[in-house]
């Protein structure tokens, strides 16, 4: 195992431990949850091969669902984001194309690359999460508030987090 993928199962390993030990109890207003588990697969090298995302994503939302006894919702919707990421990679590829090795980050690609790459992704994710949980569209505008909180919060901590951590720019 390479360098690479030491650091990125490290990263697992602290994604998933955030969430379940610090971000599950932290609930605003009984509607925004904070998601921060899946920005391990949305921030993976661009060059991901689709099925090692797809794995990943079910091996973290399976870890979290353990932790919330929420019996697949997370690998479900987690897995959905993993496939569907390359693909709005690809439809979001700059003029030049990416470099070889660059990763998803804000400071790799700025902060208006990462919203509009991110932002849909994490709005799927929720989606696909509350509505499943919610056993259908009974509860339409409570589950839409719910989506909507829940991704203003994930995305606020998923943007603090990148603008603290340091990251080199690739040359």
């Amino acid at each position: 195992m390479n360098r690479l993928g030491i650091v990125q199962l490290v990263l697992f390993f602290v994604y998933l431990l955030v969430q379940v030990l610090i971000l599950r109890n932290l609930v605003l207003f009984n509607t925004a949850f904070c998601f921060l588990y899946i920005a391990f697969v949305l921030l993976l090298p661009i060059e991901t091969n689709t099925l090692i995302l797809m794995l990943a994503g079910f091996l973290m939302g399976f870890s979290v669902d353990i932790f919330y006894d929420s019996m697949g919702l997370h690998a479900l919707a987690t897995v959905l984001v993993a496939y569907l990421r390359n693909y709005w990679l690809s439809t979001i590829t700059p003029q030049g194309g990416y470099e070889s090795g660059s990763t998803a980050t804000l400071a790799a690609n700025g902060l208006q690359w990462f919203l509009v790459y991110s932002l849909p992704l994490v709005f799927l994710h929720h989606l696909v999460l509350f509505f499943v949980e919610a056993s259908g569209f009974t509860l339409f505008w409570y589950t839409m508030l719910k989506i909507i909180a829940s991704l203003i919060f994930t995305m606020s901590v998923m943007l603090l987090l990148q603008f603290l951590t340091p990251q080199r720019r690739r040359i």
